[in-house]
């Protein structure tokens, strides 16, 4: 059974306590960062920088292995995309607590810096993505098809990059909910009392983020004004249909949560999960809040195996790394440029949950600052 996101209040204390028993002691691979031909893979900021990406590929096989968290297997089909990097290159990935959250993520950096069980690589929400760089967390790094990456979905340096993305969705069981809601403003009806999750926390969880945008966009607001998104939970707590448990696969099937605020790819890779277990799993992108948002790759700065964590990036960004998105159900950054030169699968392309009109994205600035205001307002408007 695939796992998402599904952000534990215990795993950021889980993560400090793994540290610490690991001790402090600097990773072998700190002095051995050098690649053949004098590259450093430490600040090698593209191919180019090892000779080639022939010579990337030799640098990563040489350290052997990658060390990724928060990647579950069934989000955005990273358990293949997993297999077949390591099938592809010969390189052994460890994938730690695969339901961690961004803040895991960036927690786990910060403390475990200078060990080999640093994250080598980061999948993040675009706003967890933003605050990093700006703490100086990441190394900046061009994949070969860096242009190709529409403006506005990385950061000029290549600190982060947009990598595959999604519309917030309203999944609900179709077996137990009379009338599956299509919208924000359908939430707040009395026969849904109880029963509306999300997955995760906003102020840790990508997807709850987006999930609390998408109802600001719904009640008026908009990407410089989250605060709408706030009051709507506050008032779907105030109406008793707000439910407390966040989402994973066995909440849906004991059915603890009927109704689910997630991104699209995640509800629609459940309907099929969930079908083999009885249930009628149905997804709609809600009228009246359309949000689309994108996560976003990054390298550790002090990513204890440099060279495979630049070729992993290179294999995300490649078309085939881009089509294995697709086929979870994700919308990868390079779909424009892939369907134009014809490397995308068009039978997967096919089967994405059908949205109207082109999606607008809040800039960094405007989701950095969304964020402030969600971190300061989140826990008064559910607690109170």
């Amino acid at each position: 059974m695939f796992t998402p996101r599904a952000r534990a209040a215990g795993v950021i204390a889980a993560l400090t306590v793994v540290t610490a028993a690991c001790g402090a002691a600097p990773s072998s691979q700190q002095t051995t960062k050098t690649a053949e031909g004098g590259a450093n893979a430490a600040t090698a900021a593209s191919a180019a920088d090892f000779g080639g990406f022939d010579k990337l590929v030799e640098a990563a096989k040489k350290e052997g292995n990658l060390h990724v968290i928060a990647l579950p297997p069934d989000w955005a089909n990273y358990g293949e995309i997993i297999k077949s990097f390591e099938a592809k290159y010969g390189i052994k990935i460890e994938s730690e607590t695969p339901d961690a959250a961004s803040a895991d993520e960036i927690n786990a950096v910060k403390t475990r810096k200078g060990q080999d069980r640093a994250p080598d690589v980061l999948d993040l929400g675009q706003s967890f993505a933003i605050s990093g760089a700006e703490e100086g967390l990441f190394a900046p790094y061009k994949v070969q098809s860096f242009d190709k990456i529409p403006e506005g979905q990385k950061e000029p340096t290549g600190l982060w990059t947009n990598d595959y993305g999604g519309y917030v969705s309203i999944g609900c069981d179709a077996k137990k909910i009379a009338n599956c809601p299509t919208s924000y403003a359908d939430l707040l009806k009395p026969e849904y009392k109880g029963k509306v999750a999300m997955n995760g926390n906003p102020t840790k969880s990508g997807s709850a983020f987006a999930g609390v945008y998408a109802a600001a966009i719904a009640s008026g607001g908009s990407f410089d004004d989250i605060q709408p998104g706030i009051d709507f939970f506050k008032k779907l707590k105030d109406a008793g249909n707000y439910n407390p448990v966040e989402t994973t696969p066995a909440t849906i099937e004991k059915g603890e949560t009927q109704i689910s605020i997630d991104w699209d790819y995640n509800n629609a890779a459940y309907a099929p999960q969930m079908a083999a277990k009885g249930l009628d799993w149905k997804v709609n992108v809600p009228t009246d809040g359309k949000y689309f948002q994108m996560y976003a790759q990054a390298i550790n700065k002090d990513a204890p195996h440099p060279a495979a964590a630049r070729l992993w990036q290179e294999y995300l960004y490649s078309a085939e790394g881009q089509n294995l998105y697709l086929k979870g159900f994700a919308r990868p950054v390079l779909l424009p440029s892939m369907t134009s030169d014809g490397t995308v699968d068009k039978a997967l392309a096919a089967k994405l949950p059908q949205v109207e009109g082109t999606p607008e994205f809040p800039t960094p600035e405007q989701v950095d600052a969304a964020k402030a205001k969600l971190a300061s307002g989140w826990d008064a408007a559910i607690s109170g």
